[in-house]
């Protein structure tokens, strides 16, 4: 363990403060070693001389190095007070380092902590959304409409125009394969069980994903930060019953709606396909997919829509209200909800499959 000094030039600016970071090079710093930037020759400093000063700060201490400033007066010192937080010992070596099973408790805690949010807003909007107005107390009937026109309408053109989409690729891509053994016809049935059963509703969740669950995150996470959710409960207003209730029984409505479109828009894609393309007329082609639908079909795939809008509504409204920070925060929660939701709906897809395959079908 020693003890070395460097002195910093009368002026430190950037030709200097290559200087003084050379200096410092030269000392050949080891582990426990001591190193004192002497600043009382120094005086004047300006931005450039502060981040040379920094950086042989930095510098040392990677080398395991205690490092200390002496001397500065007057406005040097002041500038150095100002440059304090970035001369700190970010890298102290004598900090504990956490082991795994300290990193692994801290995650499981937190995921803990997540985990007993997300119940107590499940719980809370759905006493607002069901129980309360059947109990007389109020609800934004207002709002709802005015979502509904949001979540819905605005809605209709692109969940009709990414499944028409769709399912004009899905029929061409499943015609160069049927075509191989002559079964150019049996597109129809493959685009109508695909859309009915799974294609329509993943297809619209994602979208409503995007749109309507990035919205609701973002908007919450504003009123967070703006500190208008503290504003409306000091208002003795519930925050569930001002703003989730509405949102969550809107999307509730609109996304079997959005499926059934979204069904029938994959339909049609893939006749269109069918028609101009493999050279079927309409009424073949039609006869086929009405041979091919099947009721239980139909209802799976509106089923699937109705609890995609729920995990939509929760999971935004849930990283909405946790936001942390100013705009920055705003924008990593909203890229946060959308992320979840969309593993959320793969998820709740793969428990249906396994439902409907190994249970009901």
């Amino acid at each position: 363990m020693g003890e070395k000094r460097i002195h910093a030039p009368a002026t430190l600016d950037q030709s200097t403060g290559g200087l003084l970071f050379e200096a410092m090079r030269e000392q050949r710093l080891e582990k426990d070693d001591t190193l004192t930037v002497d600043l009382s020759a120094t005086e004047s400093i300006d931005s450039q001389g502060g981040a040379w000063l920094v950086r042989v700060t930095a510098t040392a201490r990677e080398c395991c190095a205690a490092v200390s400033l002496a001397g500065q007066q007057g406005l040097v010192g002041e500038f150095v007070a100002m440059l304090g937080p970035a001369l700190e010992d970010r890298l102290d070596p004598a900090r504990r380092r956490e082991s795994i099973v300290d990193r692994c408790t801290e995650a499981a805690l937190r995921v803990k902590d997540e985990c007993s949010d997300f119940l107590n807003l499940f719980v809370d909007a759905i006493y607002w959304t069901l129980l309360a107005p059947l109990g007389g107390r109020a609800f934004r009937w207002g709002l709802l409409v005015e979502e509904l026109h949001e979540m819905g309408y605005r809605a209709v053109r692109i969940v009709a125009l990414m499944n028409f989409l769709l399912g004009l690729t899905i029929a061409m891509l499943s015609a160069a394969q049927l075509r191989q053994v002559g079964l150019d016809l049996y597109v129809a049935n493959l685009v109508m069980i695909g859309f009915a059963r799974e294609l329509a509703a993943v297809m619209t969740a994602v979208v409503v994903a995007a749109r309507t669950g990035a919205a609701i995150a973002a908007e919450l996470a504003t009123m967070k930060v703006q500190e208008e959710i503290d504003a409306l409960r000091g208002m003795g207003l519930n925050v569930s019953q001002f703003l989730m209730a509405p949102k969550l029984l809107s999307l509730a409505i609109v996304m079997p709606l959005l499926t059934a479109l979204g069904m029938f828009m994959g339909v049609l894609g893939g006749a269109v396909w069918g028609h101009y393309v493999l050279g079927f007329t309409a009424d073949q082609w039609f006869r086929q997919t009405i041979n091919a639908a099947q009721v239980s079909d139909v209802l799976q795939g509106l089923i699937k829509g109705f609890v995609f809008a729920n995990a939509i509504v929760f999971i935004a409204c849930h990283n909405g209200l946790r936001v942390e920070g100013g705009s920055r925060g705003v924008g990593l929660m909203t890229t946060r909800a959308v992320v979840m939701i969309i593993f959320s709906l793969i998820v709740i897809d793969m428990c249906f499959a396994v439902l409907f395959y190994y249970v009901l079908d």
